[in-house]
This record gives C-alpha cells, structure tokens and sequence, in this order.
C-alpha cells in the first residue's frame, strides 16, 4: 500500500532512546499518519486522539485500556486505541507500523 500525494515531516519522531522512532505524513486529504519502526522491548504509550495501529510487519503484544492481558498482533493485524488512553506493548521482534489518527 502506498499513499499519493503526501507531505512528510523531514524530523523523526524518536523515543525510548532511539528504539522507537516514526515519520509524520499528512494524506492529500489533511489525514495525519505516523510510519515507523519498533526495536525489541517494552513500551507505554499516551494517546490524544483515537488512533488506528496497523501492523505492517513482525508483531507485538498489545495491553490496550480496560484490559489486563496482551493480544499478540501480527502483520495484517490492526487495533484501535481511545483517545486520551495509554497502552501497553511488548515486542519481541522488530515491527513495522502505521498509526492513522482520528482527529
């Protein structure tokens, strides 16, 4: 899949000392999206808007809000997170993702 006509922010968005990090693209339509890469590890996450996380590649387990175990998701996988929540991740391997925010 591949988005037409977007406009990407040059600056990395980067966290967790370099193992998280994405790129902002706003769609030819003003839609916000983060492309980017997760290293092994644990993660928590703080959302403002609703947010669609499609997994592109590899996997990683998922505590989203309101539960108490995680969810493995795999490419081809895709969860939504609340706004205003924080979520849980642990990978295990590298994974590839697409976050789309409904704002």
């Amino acid at each position: 899949m591949e988005f037409k006509n977007a406009t990407i922010v040059k600056k990395a968005n980067i966290y967790f000392d370099g193992k998280v990090s994405s790129r902002t693209i706003f769609t030819a339509n003003g839609e916000r999206k983060t492309l980017g890469v997760m290293l092994p590890g644990e993660y928590e996450f703080g959302t403002n808007a609703e947010e669609l996380m499609e997994v592109l590649g590899g996997e990683m387990d998922v505590c989203l809000p309101g539960e108490k175990v995680f969810k493995t998701y795999k490419e081809g996988d895709s969860f939504i997170v609340p706004a205003n929540s924080k979520f849980k991740l642990i990978l295990k391997t590298v994974a590839d993702y697409c976050c789309s925010y409904k704002e």
